[in-house]
């Protein structure tokens, strides 16, 4: 090697260098990238809100009440070979229903069926406003299925329940029309929708439809003509514990 490669040797070697330390200071521009071509990062899609408020298991106390003044024929009547009429005594009943509300599975379902299900099982003290009787209590347990869409804070629902309960019955008094024994049974169904403050609470609103007779039980003496009455509802939703980790 002659004496002028030994003097370039050293230049070439801190050339090398220098576009290394270039190339790793600003890789991106080495590699022969302008800047209007960096990778883009991907949009990330907003997690489902009701994930935090629907889970299985959860637990809540749950307390409605409504004003159920317009009286109709038992809707049960056609199928028990009974004649479609009305209780020509109006009733007005006032109930106030506490309950706990279990949710017995995960959000599921397709389309405007997805949602849950969930067990309530509970007390109602019923004020009768209007009627020979003053006050009803039963005991009152069943169903209701949620329909959930992702992140709505509103979610409709439908309900069913029944029970069986204690009415202050006038029938045995030889009031017409009034209930015939004390013994009695129910059952409730609603539908509306409720809606989430939060995670903790909620508020719902709807339409109900309750049922009261002792089942034919004090015939012959006193006819079952039974309470058959609907109005609007409302109610509050509290939950009792967070959820599991």
């Amino acid at each position: 090697m002659n004496e002028v490669d030994w003097v370039e040797l050293p230049l070439n070697a801190a050339l090398f260098l220098v576009f290394v330390l270039a190339c790793l200071l600003q890789p991106v521009r080495c590699s022969g990238q302008s800047p209007e071509s960096d990778p883009v990062e991907p949009t990330v899609q907003p997690a489902d809100s009701n994930s935090t408020i629907y889970y299985k298991h959860r637990l809540d106390f749950s307390w409605e009440t409504g004003v159920l003044f317009d009286n109709i024929p038992f809707v049960l009547d056609p199928l028990l070979g009974d004649k479609w009429k009305t209780n020509p005594l109006p009733y007005t009943l006032v109930p106030f229903i506490s309950s706990l509300r279990w949710q017995l599975d995960r959000v599921r379902g397709p389309g405007f069926l997805r949602g849950y299900t969930d067990l309530a099982v509970g007390g109602t003290f019923t004020a009768i406003t209007r009627g020979p009787e003053s006050r009803y209590i039963a005991f009152v347990t069943g169903l209701r299925r949620n329909f959930v869409r992702p992140n709505w804070k509103t979610m409709p629902y439908l309900e069913l329940r029944g029970g069986v309960g204690d009415v202050d019955a006038k029938g045995p008094q030889g009031i017409k029309y009034a209930q015939g024994e004390a013994l009695t049974f129910t059952f409730i169904s609603s539908g509306g929708v409720r809606y989430n403050f939060s995670s903790e609470s909620s508020f719902s609103a709807g339409i109900a439809y309750m049922h009261i007779s002792n089942a034919y039980l004090s015939g012959p003496k006193a006819y079952n003509f039974g309470i058959n009455v609907f109005g609007p509802s409302i109610g509050v939703n509290f939950r009792l514990k967070p959820p599991p980790h």
